[in-house]
């Protein structure tokens, strides 16, 4: 997940306390909470929506708002976005297939595999696992709360004149290495997007390829996900899409730009992935119901670390376990990257599955999921 704006990190998260009245699941394939869910976030000022939801029911799509403020063309329920973070759960599982495969272990060092990277300023790879990458419990800066990095590529005048630009991950590293570990290397957990920087880089020197045709060839590929694509340097989204909007600021509030199109080298392994609601249920439906990891390996995915603000779930492996108010348990991620907030979130046992897309960075998607799985 890579910050927008700084009021909006936060909010990014798919770790904020849920508190309210509980209600029971939806029952009889009923949408309704959904649907005003989502409503009312247009309402709130998001530009538009895309939601698809899957059940025993069966598959279910809506809209609202717009996906275009210039000419007011609606959004679709076939749009593809940027999936921010969502990006992380797809790197997990392929080193955590590489793992079944025998071609590594988690527990091996992050020196090991990427020799002299992690090194400065009390970074040490050495000290530093795979595993620990994976669960954000390596102590590693993330290079997106650097203060040049913010300014060049997330408020207003650093983003439009620096959009294009491309990044090596290993410049995304050395931001990372130019600053002071959070913490020692399993004492705590905190959320750091050169984690998943450093996992991508660590598939390419086990494989030979880049970690993006891995997910093509173990993931995409295999579940036919024809709307889910990584990117590399393409400044585009393919069609069907919205524009994607943006306040390049830090506070929600004063004008809004568009961002649709930039080079999102930026984010690699971290944030890089476009997809769609109806590939995201998918996979997170295969991946839960255990159709792309070894029991064995997908329990290692599922095993949590305790994060603030999340006292009821936790962390796994590029994963994340949340209990919502109505005391439903979901797995999934979120992503959040200029012009898009997106959510991904599966029952455990892959039946009810929700994925959804605003396409503007500004607002707390927090009332949709709870809708869905505690809607009535």
């Amino acid at each position: 997940m890579t910050r927008t704006t700084l009021v909006a990190a936060s909010a990014l998260a798919l770790t904020a306390a849920l508190a309210g009245p509980a209600f029971a699941a939806p029952a009889g394939g009923d949408h309704g909470a959904t649907r005003r869910a989502v409503q009312a976030a247009v309402k709130d000022g998001v530009p538009g929506v895309t939601l698809t939801a899957r059940d025993a029911h069966g598959t279910w799509t809506t809209t609202a708002g717009v996906g275009n403020l210039r000419t007011g063309a609606p959004r679709s329920t076939q749009d593809r976005y940027r999936a921010g973070s969502i990006t992380k759960t797809f790197v997990a599982t392929v080193l955590l297939q590489l793992e079944a495969e025998g071609r590594l272990s988690l527990d091996e060092t992050v020196e090991k595999w990427l020799p002299g990277l992690v090194h400065g300023n009390g970074h040490d790879g050495s000290g530093i696992t795979i595993r620990q990458l994976l669960n954000h419990t390596s102590g590693v800066f993330d290079y997106t709360y650097d203060d040049t990095f913010v300014q060049t590529y997330l408020m207003k005048d650093g983003f439009l004149k620096h959009r294009y630009d491309t990044k090596a991950p290993q410049d995304l590293v050395a931001i990372a290495m130019s600053h002071k570990p959070e913490f020692a290397p399993g004492t705590s957990v905190g959320y750091s997007n050169t984690n998943f920087v450093l996992a991508g880089m660590v598939i390419k020197k086990v494989t030979g390829r880049p970690y993006g045709e891995e997910i093509r060839h173990r993931i995409i590929n295999p579940l036919d996900l024809s709307g889910t694509s990584v990117p590399g340097t393409r400044v585009t989204v393919p069609q069907p899409s919205s524009r994607a909007y943006s306040k390049l600021a830090e506070t929600a509030t004063g004008p809004t730009y568009d961002v649709t199109e930039y080079n999102p080298s930026t984010t690699f392994g971290d944030g890089e992935m476009i997809s769609d609601s109806a590939d995201l249920n998918r996979f997170y439906t295969a991946l839960l119901q255990g159709r792309l990891l070894p029991p064995k390996q997908l329990k290692e995915m599922k095993t949590t670390v305790k994060e603030e603000g999340n006292p009821d779930g936790g962390y796994g492996l590029g994963i994340m376990d949340l209990r919502l108010s109505c005391g439903v348990h979901v797995w999934g991620h979120d992503g959040g990257v200029p012009g898009s907030l997106s959510e991904a979130l599966t029952t455990a046992d892959g039946r009810h599955s929700l994925a959804f897309n605003f396409n503007g960075d500004w607002s707390d998607s927090d009332a949709v999921r709870e809708a869905e799985f505690c809607g009535k």
